[in-house]
C-alpha cells in the first residue's frame, strides 16, 4: 500500500523531468488521501469506468485521459461520484504518449515487431512524431492486420495501398490522424501506418503517398500503454494490486 505522494514519487521516477514539465499533461481530476491498496486502470475517464472502479473496490484510479472538456458536464459528474466513493483519480496523457515504456511502443510490442528504430517524440520545433518498428523479415500486411484485431478484439479497419510485405511501421496511437504525421512516416521509409483514429484526410493521403493505413480505435490502441504504465507502478509498490477497468467498445461498431 502507499500513499499518495508516494505514488507522485513513483510517476516522477518513471517519468522524469523534462516529460513532466508539462503540468497541463497530467495530474489529479480527485484526490484521496487514504492508502492505496488498489489501482484500476482504463485509457478514459468516464461514468462507465468510475462504476466500475467503485464496483471493484479501486484506491485509485489512473487513466490516459482525463474528462475531456468538450465533453460537456462529463467532468463534473465523474468527480462526483469518485469522492462520494473516496477514489482517488490520476491522469496522465503527453508523457504516457512519449515515453519510452508508452503507448505507442506498448502496441509496438503486442505487433510483434522486432525493433524500434525510434521512439514517438514531442518537440516545439518538430511538434508529435510518430514512432518508428521494423521486422527483421517482412511480413504479410494481412498477417499484421489480423494481429491488431486480435490484440484490440475489434474491427481494425484496413487499407492496402502498396504491394510490399510490411517491412517498417510509422505508430502514434489514439488522434495519430493528422496527414502530416503520415507524411513523417513516409519520409522515413515506412510502408505502413498504424494509429488510432482516421477521417477522410487520412484515408486519402495514405493512398495517395502509397503507405499501408491501419486503424483502431482512440481507446485500445492506447489501453497496452497504460497497461505498461500499471504494471511498472505496481513492479515499484508491490503491496498494490492492479486491475484493468474494461471499456466498451463504442467506437468500432463490431
Amino acid at each position: 500500500m502507499m500513499k499518495q505522494g508516494e505514488f507522485e514519487k513513483t510517476i516522477q521516477q518513471l517519468f522524469g523531468e523534462e516529460l513532466l514539465k508539462e503540468g497541463d499533461e497530467y495530474g489529479f481530476t480527485n484526490t484521496s488521501e487514504k492508502e492505496i491498496r488498489k489501482i484500476g486502470y482504463a485509457t478514459n475517464l468516464s461514468i462507465e469506468t468510475v462504476e466500475m472502479a467503485i464496483a471493484q473496490g479501486v484506491d485509485l484510479m489512473v487513466t490516459h485521459h482525463d474528462a475531456w472538456d468538450f465533453i460537456y458536464g462529463l467532468r463534473e459528474v465523474c468527480v462526483k461520484r469518485l469522492k462520494q466513493h473516496n477514489i482517488g483519480h490520476f491522469w496522465i496523457h503527453a508523457p504516457l504518449d512519449f515515453v519510452e515504456f508508452g503507448t505507442c511502443t506498448s502496441l509496438m510490442e503486442v505487433l510483434e515487431v522486432d525493433e524500434i528504430i525510434s521512439y514517438s517524440t514531442y518537440t516545439e520545433a518538430d511538434g508529435e512524431l510518430p514512432g518508428i518498428a521494423e521486422f527483421t523479415d517482412p511480413v504479410a500486411f494481412e498477417q499484421v492486420a489480423g494481429r491488431m484485431r486480435n490484440a484490440l478484439n475489434e474491427p481494425v479497419r484496413a487499407w492496402r495501398n502498396n504491394d510490399l510485405p510490411v517491412k517498417r511501421m510509422g505508430v502514434l496511437t489514439g488522434a495519430g490522424h493528422s496527414s502530416a504525421l503520415i507524411r513523417e512516416a513516409a519520409e522515413a521509409g515506412c510502408d505502413t501506418y498504424v494509429t488510432g483514429e482516421a477521417t477522410l484526410y487520412t484515408i486519402q493521403y495514405a493512398q495517395f503517398a502509397g503507405i499501408n493505413l491501419l486503424v483502431g480505435s482512440h481507446t485500445f490502441t492506447e489501453i497496452f500503454g497504460v497497461a505498461s504504465l500499471a504494471q511498472k507502478i505496481a513492479e515499484l509498490n508491490p503491496d498494490v494490486e492492479i486491475a484493468e477497468l474494461k471499456e466498451q467498445h463504442v467506437e468500432l461498431n463490431h
